[in-house]
């Protein structure tokens, strides 16, 4: 090769890296759009028949019903940017927690881990399972039973998307949610 072959070929190749550029974030897909919608239709239209008595393969990662939860009783964690680690001035919400939970011996806790409309999906929702996980070892250590504690990543589902930096900060929490 001469050097104005090898030139040009770097040239090629230089363009091509800079078109290629980074994608942007994917769109969430429309449930409708997706293997079984919303009404039990297939993805090319065709209905599915979801029997609940088949094995799916799928574990469940916590117990109990956490629809009748009650999250006015304790305040949620919040948490900087893309950290998971519970900072000095969130640690009294959790102390309190211990407390509330040391007084009603039925109680139990769910650790519901949210995060802001940036980053995907798959990422948002482990970090909310690394925050719920932060906040669950936090109270492990004050002496609190595992057994009391449940975890759930809700990851970016109901985050603001676009949101100003206020309600972007508001949707990086921990929900302290008392199960009875």
């Amino acid at each position: 090769m001469n050097l104005s072959t090898k030139k040009l070929c770097f040239v090629i190749l230089a363009a091509a890296v800079v078109l290629s550029g980074c994608s942007k974030k994917p769109k969430r897909p429309d449930p409708s759009s997706t293997m079984i919608g919303p009404s039990g239709t297939g993805l090319y239209g065709g209905n599915v028949d979801l029997d609940p008595s088949l094995p799916t393969g799928l574990t469940p990662r916590g117990t109990g019903d956490f629809s009748n939860g009650d999250r006015s009783i304790l305040s949620p964690v919040y948490f900087d940017f893309d950290q998971s680690g519970i900072k000095a001035s969130e640690r009294a919400k959790l102390d309190a927690a211990k407390t509330y939970l040391d007084a009603n011996p039925d109680a139990r806790l769910l650790l519901e881990g949210h995060c802001d409309w940036k980053g995907t999906a798959e990422y948002n929702l482990g970090l909310g399972d690394r925050r719920a996980n932060s906040a669950k070892q936090y109270l492990i250590t004050t002496g609190v039973s595992a057994d009391k504690l449940e975890v759930l990543s809700k990851g970016d589902l109901d985050a603001v998307e676009n949101a100003d930096p206020d309600t972007q900060a508001k949707d990086r929490r921990v929900d302290l949610v008392v199960l009875r």
